[in-house]
């Protein structure tokens, strides 16, 4: 079978999205290598952390020739070279895909991760939440399958776009394998000595802004005052209220901002974490929740979305408003041992559920089918 991927995110996106494309593309042609898999992208950025499989007989990177304009070629022009290479199927890894699909015989697969901007727009400007919106719908329309990286995903889908329940398939995502393998204590003492970090704090890993809801984690540090929390993540101006607040109720020396650490550190830092904390208002999934499991961190989230899919039963929720129940739920974890190991090992053996092989095989299930 000729497979075909909208690979932007994959070469030209670090985290999220990226990370999201990176991992299908990679898990679904380590373990069905029979298959011809066909990579197309605007460019291909240099010096990213792209980690994908190199150009070989069965794996090709596709660039628009000459000087198309790249986004009429990721939304038509693209098409045109799907027929020529031979794809059967095409994946939009990111809620898109390109007109004259069906046209030129070519089956699709769309997913989609969340839809943020339609449950909470004021996070998003106007003329980015309509783009956002004609996009999804023209993908939903046109897409023989969805793919929903979640029940809530796909609950979504049903409930804001009328898109047919028989139509999504829910199939999750897993993280990166580097967050599996176990850190030796000097590692993680280098990575500790690196980032100027205590030996003892809780974590936070996400973009800070205002949907994350870091505000309710920093509300609940008030209740305690010898817990020292470490946020990484890319920053935005939502940081600065953050940061007013800190010094208005002198806690500044609980809280330790990273920005954007390197990626190659993230399992050393989530290893070295007593709890990771994710209160997010709203995910697609929530894929630090997963990191933090597979290293063997426990993890306190927030209920109203997806997150529970992602924590498991042995995880710890909060109403994500709620930070006083959060700094309770804190000390709990933070002074409860034993409550402590059930957490690591029962949310170590629940990530196990997320194993790339097992989920390869349901999205090359999916490829069958059609």
């Amino acid at each position: 079978m000729k497979i075909g991927y909208d690979a932007k995110r994959a070469f030209l996106n670090n985290t999220g999205l990226g990370n999201y494309s990176r991992w299908l593309i990679k898990s679904v042609s380590q373990f069905y290598p029979e298959n011809e898999f066909f990579l197309y992208t605007p460019r291909v950025k240099q010096g990213s952390r792209a980690d994908l499989p190199e150009e070989n007989d069965n794996t090709h990177i596709i660039t628009p020739k000459g000087k198309l304009l790249k986004s009429w070629w990721r939304s038509k022009g693209i098409t045109k070279d799907l027929k020529r290479d031979g794809v059967e199927i095409f994946h939009g890894l990111s809620a898109e895909l390109p007109g004259g699909l069906k046209k030129a015989g070519i089956k699709s697969v769309v997913t989609v991760h969340d839809l943020i901007f339609l449950r909470f727009p004021q996070y998003y400007g106007r003329v980015s939440r309509n783009i956002y919106t004609v996009k999804l719908k023209h993908a939903c329309k046109i897409a023989d399958q969805v793919l929903a990286i979640s029940e809530r995903t796909k609950y979504d889908l049903i409930k804001l776009l009328n898109v047919p329940a028989e139509k999504i398939s829910v199939i999750y995502q897993g993280c990166d394998p580097s967050f599996k393998k176990v850190c030796t204590p000097e590692e993680k003492q280098a990575v500790r000595k690196k980032y100027g970090l205590p030996s003892d704090f809780i974590l936070n890993v996400g973009t800070v802004e205002e949907r994350k809801n870091l505000w309710v984690l920093i509300r609940a540090l008030s209740f305690l005052s010898d817990v020292k929390l470490v946020v990484t993540g890319k920053q935005t101006s939502y940081v600065d209220e953050i940061k007013k607040h800190l010094s208005k109720h002198q806690l500044n020396n609980q809280v330790i901002f990273l920005n954007n650490a390197d990626f190659a550190d993230l399992p050393a830092i989530y290893q070295s974490a007593k709890l990771f904390v994710y209160p997010s208002r709203y995910e697609g999934f929530g894929i630090p929740i997963l990191e933090a499991l597979a290293s063997g961190t426990p993890v306190i989230a927030a209920t109203g979305s997806c997150l529970e899919e992602a924590g498991g039963p042995d995880s710890l929720y909060v109403e994500p408003d709620d930070h006083i129940g959060l700094s309770e739920k804190i000390h709990q974890v933070l002074t409860d041992d034993e409550l402590r190991k059930n957490m690591i090992v029962k949310g170590y053996e629940y990530s196990l559920k997320f194993d790339d092989e097992k989920l390869a095989a349901q999205v090359m299930q999916l490829y069958q089918n059609l």
